[in-house]
């Protein structure tokens, strides 16, 4: 019995060591898509941003409007870049958190502001994983500074 028991709390942390390291692998695609959209704002690439969207995208600018769908969000990013075209913005996430099954994410960090009617404060964002990818559902910014 003692056998038995041990066997299975070896392959109870073993189980869990798989778990972690995939949960770490979506985090650093999380990232890695983050960066991208990033690299895309910089461009001012709204495809390029609006890539990571969900149809049903939400979101919750730094002055508290807020947008829905993805083409009215992107219709909205096409006339910010219009109208400004020195403006940019960073997110960096700080923490990135996978779901228990392995569906959605939770992601929250800072954001920088050039050119724009703020310089910044902190953002979360709502990511789920549709046909095995991650995908935005919702954001929200926050200005601060």
């Amino acid at each position: 019995m003692k056998k038995y028991i041990i066997i299975f709390f070896g392959l109870f942390i073993f189980v869990q060591s798989i778990s972690a390291q995939q949960k770490e692998e979506q985090i650093a695609i999380i990232k890695s898509q983050r960066a991208a959209s990033n690299a895309a704002i910089a461009k001012h690439d709204v495809d390029g941003i609006s890539k990571y969207w969900l149809p049903d995208f939400v979101q919750v600018r730094g002055n508290a409007t807020f947008l829905v769908g993805k083409d009215t969000v992107a219709a909205t990013w096409r006339e910010l870049f219009r109208s400004n075209p020195e403006v940019a913005y960073i997110r960096t996430p700080t923490e990135i958190l996978i779901s228990y099954n392995d569906t959605l994410a939770w992601e929250t960090g800072n954001w920088k502001a050039i050119r724009s009617y703020s310089k910044g404060g902190n953002y979360s964002a709502m990511w789920r994983k549709v046909k095995n990818e991650w995908k935005l559902q919702a954001e929200i910014f926050v200005s601060l500074f």
